[in-house]
């Protein structure tokens, strides 16, 4: 592959970083455009982590050790007064923390090759270049331009106007702890193991992720809970995304704008609907916030010399516990068809389009299943007895996070370096 090739990438969270790093060691010049104007690796979330996303990171230098996450032996289900139902599901998992998966691709791509504060308007593009043009007046050229901007692509929006996130009807609130906050009790229950608790029509799990220094030492670490609750499209969810100032965010409210009342009303809930120890989680989580939960499905991702990959072509609601392995997955993609290819560009997207489609499909429509316990079953778009069945503790404890696809089952142990 000619070395003097030059790739832009639009994005630079985890879509933008695997094809950044994979395509810098496969001899291509490469420069990634974030719109925001600071390091990512503050966002709170957890990561369930596969085979696949560990090959991904290797191929893109990094080393895969016993530090890359916290391993659970066992999934199990709490009900109200905090009691187990029924059996413990064995399942062995490697879990991460969003900051921790960040920084190490962070730390394996040239440092002055990532720009941030920079804000995509339009790309243009012939036969011989492509151009990105962003909002502070400047341009790049380059040979190849990958959208990895997420779920609010501006490359998508260019290319695909009618491919929008559909509101799921519910939202996931999300916190993270310091380990050593929560009880004895708690710690007793939930540590070592991906821990549920399943009010009517409502999803909460949770599971010991690294700490805020990257650490996963036991008494440093941090615990990461995902609570699905349902809010209406109309009423509820234009009331959770309105700030103190009466201003109204679109998709999304950044966590520092969520009204104090949205979350005492929240805590409330969790003690009157939670088990204890899920409870004191939510009570003891200093700054929660939430994310409204959106399908969406793109039917391209290649447009000339310009392709489009994780979140911005495909988003998936989390219960498959895959996107970020997707996200390595498109990348690997991507860059394997630019290599069989070599100089006929054009064939190596057409490729990657046919081979990543199918699969983003495949993973929106499991998500959708998943997710169909929660909320209104009618408003799932799945059969009242797939809701009803998704509902079921032995069915959420054996299905939530786990991929059914060869090749993308969940990491079973944190590998030896």
């Amino acid at each position: 592959m000619n070395a003097r090739r030059r790739a832009l990438v639009i994005g630079g969270s985890f879509g933008g970083l695997f094809a950044a790093n994979l395509l810098l060691r496969a001899g291509w010049e490469v420069e990634v455009f974030e719109r925001v104007g600071a390091a990512l690796a503050g966002r709170g979330a957890g990561i369930v982590t596969h085979d696949e996303l560990f090959r991904a990171m290797e191929r893109c230098g990094i080393t895969i050790d016993q530090t890359i996450g916290v391993e659970a032996t066992s999934r199990l289900t709490l009900d109200r007064a905090g009691n187990v139902i029924g059996a413990e599901f064995p399942l062995r998992q490697v879990l991460t923390a969003w900051g921790r998966m960040y920084r190490l691709l962070r730390d394996a791509f040239a440092a002055g090759r990532y720009h941030f504060d920079k804000s995509l308007e339009r790309i243009e593009q012939d036969d011989t270049g492509v151009t990105a043009c962003f909002a502070d007046g400047t341009r790049a050229a380059g040979d190849l331009l990958i959208g990895a901007d997420g779920i609010r692509s501006t490359v998508r929006a260019q290319y695909l106007p009618q491919a929008r996130p559909i509101y799921a009807g519910y939202v996931a609130w999300r916190g993270l702890i310091d380990e050593g906050v929560l009880s004895a009790y708690a710690q007793r229950s939930l540590f070592g193991r991906m821990g549920f608790c399943l009010p009517p029509g409502e999803q909460m799990l949770g599971y010991l992720v690294a700490g805020p220094r990257n650490t996963t030492t036991a008494g440093e670490r941090r615990y990461n809970f995902v609570w699905y609750r349902p809010a209406d499209a109309m009423r509820e969810l234009p009331a959770l995304l309105t700030d103190a100032a009466g201003n109204l965010h679109d998709m999304n409210i950044p966590p520092d704008r969520i009204r104090t009342e949205v979350i005492a009303a929240m805590r409330t809930a969790a003690g009157q609907l939670l088990a204890p120890q899920f409870a004191e989680v939510v009570r003891a989580t200093a700054e929660p916030f939430f994310q409204p939960i959106y399908d969406l499905a793109s039917p391209r991702l290649a447009f000339g010399r310009v392709a489009i990959l994780g979140d911005a072509a495909f988003v998936a609601r989390p219960h498959c516990g895959i996107g970020v392995t997707k996200a390595a997955g498109d990348a690997v993609a991507l860059v394997d068809a630019l290599l069989h290819y070599r100089d006929d560009m054009p064939a190596a997207l057409r490729a990657f389009e046919a081979q990543r489609v199918a699969l983003g499909r495949m993973v929106v429509a499991q998500a959708r299943r998943l997710g169909s316990g929660i909320g209104d079953a009618a408003a799932s778009g799945e059969s009242p007895e797939i809701a009803a069945l998704m509902r079921r503790p032995e069915v959420v404890m054996r299905e939530v996070g786990i991929w059914p696809i060869p090749g993308m089952e969940p990491a079973l142990t944190r590998p030896s370096s």
